[in-house]
């Protein structure tokens, strides 16, 4: 029972951070129906820059306080990743608004890879360990241990999804958000500025996935410049699980995701002896994935809608 709240434990701190990458795909998703394959680099990048802030100030001030390190670093990251969203969006794929789907589709992932290739050549193909900042104190929980870095994740987690759930469903700009989701030609003649919405959709996505990195790179102790690829195909299957383009779904869906890895890898390895453990914790994924879009292709909280005129 202890390996099962242990894994449930481990599944929320994982899911936590796939909800928020899942977020920005399915706000973009909902909004122009595009799948931006380049988010998961975004996250990278969020992750190296707070980490290249980080090593900076701790050189020039040894004894900052971690709250201050994580704050400047925070913010950094943020306005980069919010920046090169707005690029994306404003050189990318607002030229291609109008072209077939497979267009942007081939786009994102040029981006993706172009943004990889910029990481590696600024950052080094080596991994880069990550100061340890905060006290590594472990608290006990149904006989399970979790750390004061993930009890931070969670919590940072939680409240930017209740925040933006509330903006969405509760503010001007949400309501903007929503009426060009549904349509762009009728939200313009009620005078809604489509293509201002449509780059604050991606910078709000960009801002949650730096946030994402960063406590990514916190929780493993450790950044790379590949580390978006593989984070960002996950939390594509969470969006895909919940229902893409549902903020609520998405949210789910990255929680469901990270539990049934969690418990797939340890609670289940662990029954085999180590035959499905931790080396095929990707498996899970993509089985879900290939599940999902095999019986319910619009997700658990998805609905199916005819194609717009």
């Amino acid at each position: 029972m202890d390996i099962f709240a242990q894994q449930v434990i481990n599944g929320l701190v994982l899911g936590s951070v796939y909800a928020l990458v899942a977020l920005g795909y399915t706000m973009v998703y909902g909004i122009l129906g595009l799948i931006n394959f380049a988010h998961g680099e975004v996250v990278m990048i969020g992750a190296m820059i707070a980490l290249a802030v980080v090593s900076a100030l701790l050189a020039v001030s040894p004894d900052m306080s971690p709250f201050t390190l994580i704050l400047i670093a925070s913010a950094a990251a943020i306005l980069v990743c919010v920046f090169l969203a707005f690029l994306m969006e404003r050189l990318a794929y607002r030229p291609l608004r109008n072209a077939p789907r497979l267009a942007p589709l081939i786009t994102a992932i040029g981006i993706s890879i172009l943004l990889q290739n910029i990481a590696m050549i600024i950052w080094g193909r080596k991994y880069k360990m990550v100061p340890q900042i905060f006290p590594t104190e472990t608290h006990e929980i149904f006989g399970a241990s979790i750390t004061s870095v993930q009890l931070f994740i969670v919590a940072i987690s939680g409240v930017l999804m209740v925040g933006l759930l509330l903006v969405v469903h509760f503010t001007k700009l949400g309501r903007a958000m929503r009426a060009t989701s549904e349509s762009q030609r009728v939200a313009g003649l009620m005078g809604i500025n489509v293509n201002k919405i449509i780059s604050v959709t991606f910078m709000i996505g960009a801002a949650l996935g730096a946030v994402a990195g960063i406590l990514v790179a916190g929780n493993y102790s450790v950044a790379h410049y590949s580390m978006g690829f593989m984070l960002g195909l996950k939390a594509f299957t969470a969006a895909v699980l919940g229902g893409i383009g549902n903020l609520g779904g998405a949210v789910l869906g990255g929680l469901l995701l990270g539990l049934i890895e969690s418990i797939g890898a340890g609670y289940i390895g662990n029954l085999t002896g180590g035959f499905l453990g931790s080396n095929y914790q990707d498996v899970f994924a993509f089985v879900v994935l290939i599940v999902v879009l095999v019986f319910r292709p619009t997700g658990i909280m998805g609905e199916r809608v005819s194609e717009r005129a």
